[in-house]
């Protein structure tokens, strides 16, 4: 009687497979235009705070500056709850339009950098160069949200 049980879980696991793979896109989902990009950071777990205090006065100022000039929609930190309980506890994500605005743009640049200052450049220099001490960028992907209709 087990042993039926297993093999009607196998062609059920089996049609279950084969259905999914009929999938067309923009018939049965939609694919976001915007694009995210997702960064899985694995830091020291008892470093987390002094990482956060730096992307506090790093990488959050400069991405509300990006946010401001219109250059990226928006941007998120998470921090997982079990920080040794997996190959990353910290995801940065920023998010963008579309695939147009990851293009790179001259005058994206210098707006961003007159707006920026050279002050906050130099500052900026000498927080990052504490990271590689305390945290190692595991992956970086850029992801498209998934609708279903």
């Amino acid at each position: 009687m087990k042993l039926r049980h297993v093999l009607v879980g196998f062609v059920l696991t089996g049609l279950t497979s084969n259905a999914s793979a009929d999938l067309d896109a923009w018939t049965d989902y939609d694919i976001s235009e915007g694009l995210s990009n997702v960064t899985t950071v694995k830091v020291d777990s008892n470093m987390i705070d002094k990482y956060l205090e730096g992307l506090r006065d790093t990488w959050a100022p400069a991405n509300d500056v990006a946010v401001k000039l219109d250059q990226i929609e928006s941007y998120s930190i998470f921090v997982s709850d079990l920080p040794n309980g997996g190959d990353f506890n910290v995801i940065l994500v920023v998010r963008f339009k579309d695939a147009g605005a990851l293009q790179p743009k001259k005058e994206d640049y210098e707006a961003f950098m007159k707006e920026w200052g050279e002050a906050n450049r130099e500052r900026s220099d000498k927080i990052v160069l504490t990271y590689p001490d305390i945290r190692e960028i595991v992956g970086e992907y850029n992801m498209r949200e998934i609708t279903f209709k």
